[in-house]
């Protein structure tokens, strides 16, 4: 279910301050793009935008996760990014209208600040240097697709597990928004192949599995090896 929801629930003055192509505004500038800002709910499960769904606006993640997919010829899902908050994903879109080539759904409640391509031409006259901004994170995002392109295509399974837990961690610890079918789809493999490795893993005291939602790393640089 998607509700509107008020902004009071942002935990910071101007939600745009939170994403890098607003970052150095000064607090008028930010006052003037958060007035802009229309804002909406995502539960868990819901799907903010289809393949094929017209690209007009900016999704800023205020809270919660997302993930951004596509599908292979065998019509398996292929997950692109996983987004947290401060994250957004619609920037080029801003630049020239288009159609979304891949799909977003919600991984967790998710609060989401949009900001249509109309307004935000307005934003663009007063602020131009938002627009190489743009280009630059749209770079960084291109050469993560690259990497992730050759890890499918160069890298072996553990390599792969492996990267992706070292992706995940955050001081040893994982704290799991995906599950096993994501962890799978987001590197290549089965989800059955991706339960295997992790309990050969855990067997082998190199991870520990704490339930389904939180991994410790126990072994490092036995991860940082296998890359």
């Amino acid at each position: 279910m998607i509700n509107l929801y008020s902004c009071n629930s942002c935990s910071g003055k101007y939600c745009a301050s939170k994403i890098s192509i607003f970052k150095g505004l000064d607090e008028n500038q930010l006052k003037k793009i958060t007035a802009l800002i229309k804002r909406k709910s995502f539960e868990k499960g819901d799907v903010l935008f289809n393949i094929g769904d017209t690209s007009d606006k900016l999704y800023i993640i205020n809270s919660g996760k997302l993930k951004v997919y596509t599908y292979n010829k065998e019509g398996k899902e292929q997950i692109l990014y996983l987004l947290n908050e401060g994250d957004f994903i619609g920037d080029l879109s801003l630049l020239k209208s288009s159609k979304f080539n891949f799909a977003s759904k919600a991984l967790e409640k998710t609060n989401i600040c949009m900001i249509s391509k109309e307004d935000f031409d307005k934003i663009i006259k007063e602020s131009p240097e938002i627009t190489l901004k743009i280009l630059e994170y749209a770079y960084d995002r291109i050469e993560s697709l690259e990497n992730m392109i050759t890890t499918l295509t160069n890298k072996d399974i553990d390599s792969r597990i492996a990267e992706l837990l070292l992706k995940l961690e955050k001081n040893n610890i994982i704290i799991l928004s995906i599950n096993r079918e994501d962890m799978a789809n987001y590197i290549g493999v089965t989800r059955e192949t991706i339960s295997r490795k992790l309990t050969s893993l855990s067997e082998e005291n190199i991870i520990e599995l704490v339930g389904n939602k939180k991994i410790i790393i126990k072994d490092k640089e036995y991860l940082q090896d296998l890359l």
